[in-house]
């Protein structure tokens, strides 16, 4: 099998099921956006970091080709009249986004107490957490329009926002690992 098919040069790409749509269709961007987060955080997990947090990543990286299904599905395609589900789609499950609150309350018990926004850097492997946090808060606003639009599995939202949140623990976590500092945000008063 070929990778090029040509039936996009004209702009257009089909969703799971079948259904044309321009190549800026919301529903595009959603899903693009979430590989490019799955494509950042691949780049953490090839950098020099503890083990336990590769297996982590490897897992999210696997829920995400899950997010990314549902977002390239036309909701229209995915179920039979019957209410079951046509292309066999897997789902984002409470026990996902549990797992990333459990991961993140592991890493925070042995954080300081986070007093003040934090600025993104420090570190290489810091640096490309906070890329991918705020990839991922992208994607968590291009899925939410996309949502309102045309819903999809409620999960898939929250697993987005969590991901998120737990991608900025994790950035906490490195910097605490690799000694690097953690510069607080503390505004400057106007003299």
């Amino acid at each position: 099998m070929k990778v090029y098919t040509k039936t996009g040069d004209k702009g257009t790409t089909a969703l799971f099921g079948g259904t044309r749509v321009p190549k800026h269709h919301i529903r595009i961007e959603s899903y693009g956006t979430i590989d490019e987060l799955n494509a950042y955080i691949g780049l953490i997990r090839d950098q020099n970091i503890n083990q336990l947090y590769k297996n982590t990543l490897m897992e999210i990286q696997d829920q995400l080709f899950t997010v990314g299904a549902i977002l390239a599905t036309d909701p229209k395609k995915a179920t039979l009249k019957s209410g079951k589900d046509r292309l066999n789609i897997p789902k984002i499950s409470k026990e996902n986004i549990e797992k990333l609150e459990k991961e993140m309350d592991l890493m925070e018990d042995s954080l300081p107490q986070m007093t003040h926004f934090v600025l993104p850097g420090g570190h290489q492997t810091v640096s490309f957490c906070h890329i991918a946090r705020t990839v991922c808060r992208r994607a968590e606003r291009l899925a939410s329009h996309l949502n309102e639009l045309e819903p999809f599995q409620p999960e898939t939202l929250m697993y987005i926002n969590r991901l998120s949140d737990y991608l900025f623990v994790l950035a906490r976590k490195l910097s605490y690992d690799l000694n690097a500092e953690e510069v607080k945000w503390i505004p400057k008063k106007e003299s």
